[in-house]
């Protein structure tokens, strides 16, 4: 007897406790089905008010900060969005040992860490939904005093994500350079300088385009002056210009000679009033020859470039429907964001987008690393540096080339960002997307490679010179520790 009452209150603990499990579960499933929802509410209600502000004029810095805030938030949620989609995918094998013959690796989940820099990503859904609501939440004096702001004539920057040729981002720093341009100077004295910082290819030069281009800039202006560190002190040499409000943009790739300083200042006095100075450098030390506070750009925050990353990488179609494509993408954008730039993002996004095949992309990272492996192996440092100093860079690996191919960078600044000579300009041309496509594709001898063409102002074009053997390589010899691989794209 005691025997069988004690099988049944075994039975009933352990029946009682699946009972208490199950609704753990299946509250917790429901609960986080609701966080969901209420998530993709609020991203709707932040996205509405983003695109409404990049349509309008704001003057007002307290609401430029308001933005900023809630832009930051935006990203963040439609980053934790994406990847609480594909969280429940199973780690699953890279497949390297097909794609490039090593050991089979483990594809690493939202909570892995780039190489290098161990930084962890984690997915808090309930903070990050918390964050949103109270972004947006806090934005009702913002929307009424955006309403008595000034409405643009352009249509808005989500035209970008469809149309490839309309500025991402930086909704705060436009504001400011606009504000800047369109503000009345004093009745006297000579120009406003407002200097714009930031690193490499992180914006600088689109930035002041974008600006330049706005329909009520330019109907105030009577021209708009690009010039170069070069051309400092030849200023006055362009008289007939100046007349009128004029806009001088002024480019430094280095700290400026202060003589020809003191001439390039002593030309802004004489230049009617309301007449603007806008320069453009990668130098801190430029700060000091502003005469408001300086713009600083800096690299986009990981949420919002990966939004942009994937934005670009699924084109048209929905990042949602390719859980697993999604979490590439992410990898990618992780490591894009630690050591390249937004150039070598577009790059990338290009090829991608072409091919929306699983093996395809994990090809494509797998390429990636063992190109930015082989470079540092042979010259000692990531890719990126080394197209900063114009140093030859090998391709090979991304390319998926078994002969040996190297580009050289060039170097020149300006509209189009190229050195091209007259001897070269009459080599064939091929964008370096269709060399990863179709490493056939390769023209014999010399030849010039479009690695990007911007679709925003001011259009640059990156073009490269690749030589038809790369130096101290016979033509026909393998790189030493190449591994051939077994799949063919």
């Amino acid at each position: 007897m005691e025997l069988a009452i004690s099988a049944l209150t075994g039975e009933v603990v352990s029946r009682f406790i699946s009972f208490v499990v199950n609704r753990y579960h299946s509250s917790h499933a429901y609960s986080e089905e609701k966080q969901l929802e209420r998530l993709q509410l609020l991203l709707l209600r932040a996205r509405t008010v983003i695109e409404e502000a990049d349509g309008r004029y704001i003057t007002n810095s307290g609401m430029l900060a308001q933005l900023d805030i809630l832009a930051e938030a935006m990203y963040r949620a439609y980053w934790a969005l994406g990847a609480f989609r594909y969280r429940s995918l199973q780690e699953t094998p890279m497949e390297e040992e097909q794609v490039s013959g090593s050991s089979p690796k483990r594809f690493r989940t939202v909570h892995g860490s780039a190489r290098k820099k161990k930084v962890t990503y984690v997915l808090d859904l309930q903070g990050v939904l918390e964050s949103l609501e109270y972004a947006v939440s806090s934005m009702t004096e913002f929307v009424i005093l955006l309403g008595g702001c000034d409405r643009m004539l352009r249509r808005p920057y989500d035209a970008y994500l469809y149309n490839d040729n309309i500025m991402f981002g930086r909704h705060a720093e436009k504001q400011k350079l606009l504000n800047f341009v369109l503000q009345h100077g004093p009745p006297s004295g000579a120009p406003a300088v407002l200097p714009v910082i930031g690193g490499p290819a992180v914006g600088k030069r689109t930035l002041v385009a974008h600006v330049c281009k706005d329909e009520r800039v330019s109907s105030q202006l009577s021209s708009i002056l690009h010039l170069n560190g070069d051309s400092v002190s030849r200023l006055a040499d362009h008289g007939s210009l100046l007349s009128g409000k004029v806009l001088v943009v002024l480019e430094l790739v280095s700290d400026v000679d202060q003589e020809d300083w003191a001439k390039f200042c002593s030309t802004l006095a004489s230049m009617d009033s309301g007449s603007k100075v806008i320069i453009i450098s990668r130098c801190k030390s430029s700060e000091k020859l502003g005469t408001i506070k300086p713009i600083f750009l800096n690299t986009l925050p990981y949420e919002e470039f990966s939004y942009l990353f994937k934005t670009l990488a699924f084109g048209s179609e929905d990042s949602a429907q390719h859980p697993q494509l999604a979490r590439i993408a992410d990898e990618m954008a992780r490591e894009l964001h630690s050591d390249w730039s937004l150039i070598a993002a577009n790059l990338r996004a290009d090829v991608m987008r072409r091919n929306l095949n699983l093996h395809f992309w994990l090809c494509m990272l797998s390429r990636m690393r063992r190109f930015v492996e082989r470079n540092f192996s042979m010259f000692g440092e990531h890719p990126q540096l080394l197209v900063l100093r114009c140093h030859q860079i090998d391709v090979t690996d991304f390319l998926h080339s078994y002969s040996p191919l190297r580009i050289v960078p060039s170097c020149t600044t300006g509209s189009s960002r190229t050195e091209i000579t007259e001897e070269r300009q009459l080599l064939p041309n091929v964008r370096l997307g269709d060399l990863v496509a179709d490493p056939g594709a390769r023209p014999q001898g010399d030849f010039n490679v479009v690695s990007w063409e911007s679709r925003v102002p001011p259009y640059t074009s990156f073009v490269h010179f690749v030589p038809s053997c790369a130096p101290g390589v016979a033509e026909d010899t393998p790189l030493p520790g190449r591994k051939r691989s077994a799949v063919y794209l």
